[in-house]
């Protein structure tokens, strides 16, 4: 009976993992930019090249300061998520699973002179991400349209 259940649990653990995959998912700026997202299809970002990975920045509305202070309030205000750092320009929150046990990390770069904000949201571990960090991206744009914030409906 022990050599069956193993080899059950070991694939139910991995799929609940998402066959996890661990490294190449750093964090911060490269030369200015949003640091590409890994190889593997947990991360969207809006400097991405390919499609699948590609979200829409965000355009701050006008004074372009104050509103990226308001959406950074609006960021920190979303469910179980925490910034971490934070400057005139960039913003790394980490936002915590329901269940508490996975993190994922959310970075939005601002371009003071455009208001155009580049956005990057990835999960560290995990092969997919089932579309988390897309929704999560998204939920954060309707939030700072509804706020007044954004040029985006």
């Amino acid at each position: 009976m022990r050599t069956i259940l193993r080899p059950i649990l070991l694939s139910l653990a991995c799929f609940i993992t998402g066959c996890a995959q661990f490294g190449e998912n750093s964090t911060g700026l490269v030369m200015g930019q949003l640091t590409p997202c890994p190889s593997w299809p947990r991360c969207v970002s809006s400097i991405s090249a390919d499609a699948e990975r590609q979200v829409a920045p965000f355009q701050l509305q006008q004074p372009f300061d104050a509103h990226w202070n308001k959406a950074i309030a609006t960021l920190a205000a979303m469910p179980r998520t925490r910034i971490v750092t934070r400057d005139e320009r960039y913003v790394h929150a980490e936002v915590t699973s329901p269940w508490g046990v996975y993190t994922d990390d959310l970075e939005m770069l601002l371009d003071p002179g455009s208001g155009r904000v580049d956005v990057r949201s990835s999960a560290r571990i995990g092969y997919y991400d089932f579309e988390v960090n897309r929704e999560r991206v998204e939920t954060l744009r309707e939030a700072l349209a509804a706020k007044g914030l954004t040029n985006q409906p």
